[in-house]
């Protein structure tokens, strides 16, 4: 039997992580749709270790904004409220979009030393609310140092779908860039096996182009792993970039 070549492996097979405890930048609304029902949209911002309800300290982030059908930016920061999550320092806010259209949240943290990997960890978080059905062009860039950009839709999907994005560093495409995937296990009811089965893992292939089928309802986290070209405060700093994608 020949050889699978390596590009063809990263697009067929699904790895799993071999240590638990991943850390996710954490952006999680109240919902992924606003209507004329719901017409404010409330956000808490932490740093965590999604599935086994682990909390890490946030401190305020750097940069916090929303981007408006991808083009306006306002800025969020000032709005920022201390709260709790997991029982570590995070924060909160509310939003009332003032016309329809798409929504990216976005939080770029204070690198946060983590001194069981002797490294700084920048994990650029963000988000895509839909107001009033009139969310389109959610596949457009940021411009963000490090982002995933959504090749699936990254709201109103049915739990089982696929979620597929490509991750960017500088603009461009991050060949087989680690990313690794982990479920928000909120309520605590999701137990796994092994700590294997904790934190998912997916390679991206040569295009920067990753594919993760999610089986669960619930918020879904997608963070594309990279080393950041110089180090921070001497030491080495991983550049994460991190999407939140609900499932129902």
């Amino acid at each position: 039997m020949k050889k699978m070549t390596f590009g063809l492996a990263v697009l067929c097979v699904a790895l799993f992580a071999g240590p638990a405890l991943a850390h996710f930048g954490m952006l999680i609304p109240d919902t992924d749709e606003l209507t004329q029902e719901k017409r404010t949209v409330a956000l808490t911002l932490s740093f965590s270790h999604p599935f086994e309800g682990q909390g890490m300290e946030l401190e305020k982030p750097a940069a916090f904004f929303v981007a408006v059908d991808n083009d306006q930016r306002v800025d969020l920061l000032s709005t920022l409220k201390e709260t709790k999550v997991m029982g570590h320092l995070a924060w909160k806010t509310a939003f009332t979009p003032k016309a329809p259209g798409l929504y990216t949240f976005v939080f770029d943290p204070v690198p946060y030393k983590e001194d069981a990997e002797n490294n700084y960890i920048r994990h650029i978080t963000k988000v895509v609310i839909d107001a009033y059905g009139e969310g389109e062009n959610w596949n457009v860039p940021l411009g963000l140092d490090t982002e995933i950009v959504p090749l699936t839709r990254p709201f109103g999907n049915y739990a089982g779908n696929v979620f597929q994005g490509v991750v960017l560093v500088g603009g461009q495409p991050a060949p087989y860039t680690r990313v690794e995937v982990e479920f928000y296990n909120k309520d605590g009811k999701r137990q796994a096996p092994n700590e294997r089965m904790v934190t998912q893992e997916v390679l991206c292939d040569g295009q920067g182009v990753f594919t993760f089928a999610c089986p669960w309802k619930g918020w879904w986290g997608f963070a594309g792993l990279n080393t950041a070209e110089k180090p921070y405060e001497g030491r080495e700093l991983e550049m994460g970039a991190v999407i939140w994608v609900e499932m129902q």
